[in-house]
């Protein structure tokens, strides 16, 4: 067994010689970002970017672990305070993200070899004494050791606090799954293995309006839940057959939910965001008033709508011809222009579908050809006229949400 980690007093005679501590400082830039690089790709669940959490908490624990080392061979009487909180801070990351604490431990071993390696290559190049580099070995091995206690001891006592360890891993899993950019395969696999949830091969989201409470009939172990933020959500496996969908119906209440459409576990945040969409439309009375929201049931609408600033863009440019009109006369060409797009475009055809008489058909269709001009004759622009109209008359449906026609508006 290892003895515990004891840097020398003050005072006391060691085999380590004055100013070791001005030879290893110099290193540490550099050794910190090895050792972060050596942990990230050797550990899935640290392989994330560097400006989230997971980079901040190990960039942290990485810097204070040397920076102490090296201030407490300087000086044995350094301070080990801010050191200790960031070790206890780590084990309680690990905690309450739902981890094992294995892959904290596997950090730190994989940090003692990165700074070993580095301390044979310092001790070679500054001519370090042999018992010099026997004591730096059995000092970073020991301190290692400490760093670690700090850290499973600060882990199982927020384990003690939260005792629901399976629902925190899958709280954690759901997260992981869900953000941009979505955890390594590998990573997933590994808390899925944890939280006692299989991966499946495809999923669907579900979304619901803040403040909608869920209340599966029967505990529903492959359903995901997260109802304690702003956005509650589930993640179900596959797609939702008519009797799942009537259970989610039963069991969400207090509020509208939208089902997003069926993806690969990878494209998990569009149908959050394809969920998220339809659930903005129905709210905006769009969508009829269905409890549940499927957006298969609503293809068209959530692909005409998916950006209302550039279809008001489009209509304003394709329609700014009319901006000068009546809102009467406005409103009989957009009718006319609509049935000319949606008809086979004989006067017979769209007489019949606006019950007017063909010759005001005619009458009509001249007017068209001099507001318009040869855009009509263009394919693409019918094609967009056609879209615009359609999203004109959806958002018709809601409140104020008409689009308006005027002039397009310029980027300045």
């Amino acid at each position: 067994m290892r003895r515990p980690f004891t840097l020398p007093r003050a005072g006391e005679r060691t085999s380590m010689p004055p100013g070791l501590a001005s030879v290893l400082r110099p290193e540490l830039p550099s050794l910190a970002e090895e050792i972060i690089a050596a942990i990230r790709h050797e550990i899935p669940e640290y392989a994330r970017p560097m400006d989230g959490p997971y980079g901040e908490a190990l960039r942290t624990g990485v810097h204070h672990a040397l920076t102490t080392f090296v201030d407490l061979v300087a000086d044995p009487m350094a301070s080990r305070q801010k050191r200790d909180a960031v070790c206890r801070m780590l084990g309680e990351f690990e905690a309450r993200e739902g981890r094992s604490i294995a892959t904290l431990e596997l950090a730190y071993r994989i940090g003692v070899r990165v700074a070993w390696q580095r301390v044979m290559a310092v001790g070679e190049r500054a001519s370090l004494p042999s018992p010099t580099i026997l004591w730096l070995a059995d000092a970073v091995l020991g301190y290692t050791d400490e760093l670690a206690r700090l850290s499973v001891q600060a882990y199982r006592e927020a384990q003690s606090r939260t005792p629901d360890v399976r629902q925190r891993r899958r709280r954690r899993l759901l997260r992981m799954i869900l953000e941009q950019p979505q955890a390594p395969a590998t990573a997933i696999e590994e808390v899925a293995c944890l939280a006692r949830w299989t991966v499946p091969e495809r999923i669907t989201v579900v979304l619901a309006e803040p403040g909608t409470r869920y209340h599966p009939a029967s505990p529903a172990d492959d359903v995901l839940a997260e109802f304690t933020g702003s956005e509650p959500l589930l993640l179900v496996p596959g797609e939702p057959d008519p009797d799942r969908l009537g259970d989610l119906e039963r069991a969400l209440t207090g509020g509208r939910a939208a089902v997003g459409l069926p993806v690969l576990l990878a494209g998990a945040a569009d149908s959050q965001r394809w969920a998220r969409r339809a659930l903005e439309l129905g709210s905006a009375g769009i969508l009829g008033d269905a409890k549940l929201i499927r957006c298969a049931d609503h293809l068209l609408t959530l692909l005409l709508l998916a950006d209302r600033a550039l279809v008001e863009q489009a209509a304003a440019s394709l329609l700014a011809p009319l901006a000068d009109l009546s809102p009467k006369r406005r409103d009989k060409v957009i009718e006319t222009l609509d049935a000319l797009i949606n008809t086979g475009g004989t006067a017979t055809d769209m007489a019949a579908h606006l019950d007017v008489h063909p010759q005001t058909i005619r009458y009509r269709n001249r007017q068209l050809r001099q507001i318009f001009g040869s855009v009509l004759a263009d394919p693409d622009a019918r094609l967009t006229i056609e879209f615009v109209l359609r999203a004109k008359r959806l958002l018709e449906r809601s409140a104020g949400g008409a689009l308006a026609v005027s002039a397009p508006r310029v980027a300045g």
